[in-house]
């Protein structure tokens, strides 16, 4: 068995030619493993749209190679169809047909489908199962695409924005869904605006901007890089730091952010802790609000692109 579930290799990908021409994708190279959940994040107009479009065999690259599941996405797509789930941001349904009816449909067409009423009732779609497509809410109907893509039990799956528009309620009952699909060996690759949801449910994160990947790794190892945590804490303004700061390790700072506002920079491990609590102690300082806050993974993103997620 293949180990990568999704191998692209110095992909290129222009539209249009001439001075007016875009290269879209400009030599990104990216690894999918399998039984894995992958973010592929990027702003707008970054080229990670293209790149999981020519993964699904939607568009043909100008250079580079792409494999999925060891097979190319265009010349093998008719092997590829029935292995590999795709949910579009449009949902690719009848706008007249019923979402009982679409999802049923989907599911005839593959050998061993999951139960369509199970993932009716796991997706909160029981209610609105007669209803025309067209008269669902933006949220039904990205619940109703992720059912289509996963009701023919896929190997991989491509997942475009699966909780925009969705409730609270219904955006948990999503990840929970997706993290199943992962305990039961399916690859998702996930694109994804919203940062907690791919710092909740990535292994793998990718970051691609003008056309490459500028970050890759776990969300953990990509929120320890470069940065370090903070310690924070509210007591009286205007406190004497002077021997605080002597007191730190060399790599920690400390200063007043606001009155009454203080943060410690460095890294924050025990001995730091206990020598900000101990300052406090001695010099009669209750540390309220003490606190130790940790990059995120937007600060990450913003850090490298310079960019908010919707520009």
């Amino acid at each position: 068995m293949i180990e990568a579930a999704v191998e692209v290799v110095d992909l290129v990908k222009r539209y249009g030619s001439g001075p007016g021409g875009v290269t879209a994708v400009d030599g990104l190279s990216l690894t999918v493993k399998r039984g894995t959940v992958t973010a592929v994040l990027g702003p707008n107009g970054a080229g990670k749209t293209t790149t999981i479009e020519t993964c699904e065999g939607y568009r043909r690259p100008d250079s580079g190679t792409v494999r999925v599941l060891g097979l190319d996405p265009i010349r093998d797509r008719a092997a590829l169809k029935p292995r590999v789930g795709v949910m579009l941001q449009s949902g690719g349904v009848y706008p007249t047909a019923q979402a009982a009816e679409m999802l049923r449909h989907v599911a005839r067409l593959h050998a061993h489908p999951l139960d369509p009423e199970m993932l009716l009732e796991r997706l909160g779609l029981q209610s609105v199962r007669r209803t025309p497509f067209r008269r669902l809410s933006g949220g039904q109907q990205q619940r109703l695409a992720l059912a289509m893509a996963i009701v023919g039990r896929p190997e991989l799956v491509f997942l475009d924005e699966p909780t925009a528009g969705l409730d609270p309620q219904a955006r948990r009952a999503t990840w929970e869904l997706i993290e199943q699909l992962r305990a039961d060996g399916v690859t998702v690759v996930l694109a994804t605006h919203y940062m907690d949801e791919a710092e909740r449910l990535a292994d793998e994160v990718f970051i691609v901007d003008h056309g490459k990947v500028i970050a890759a790794g776990s969300p953990a190892e990509l929120t320890a890089r470069g940065a370090e945590n903070t310690l924070t804490f509210s007591g009286p303004p205007g406190l004497y730091l002077d021997s605080l700061a002597k007191a730190l390790p060399e790599d920690a700072k400390v200063r007043e952010t606001s009155p009454g506002c203080y943060r410690v920079e460095g890294t924050v491990n025990p001995q730091l802790l206990a020598t900000v609590t101990s300052w406090c102690a001695a010099h009669g300082v209750m540390p309220e609000g003490l606190a130790v806050a940790r990059r995120t993974l937007e600060d990450v993103f913003l850090e490298l692109t310079g960019r908010r997620l919707r520009s």
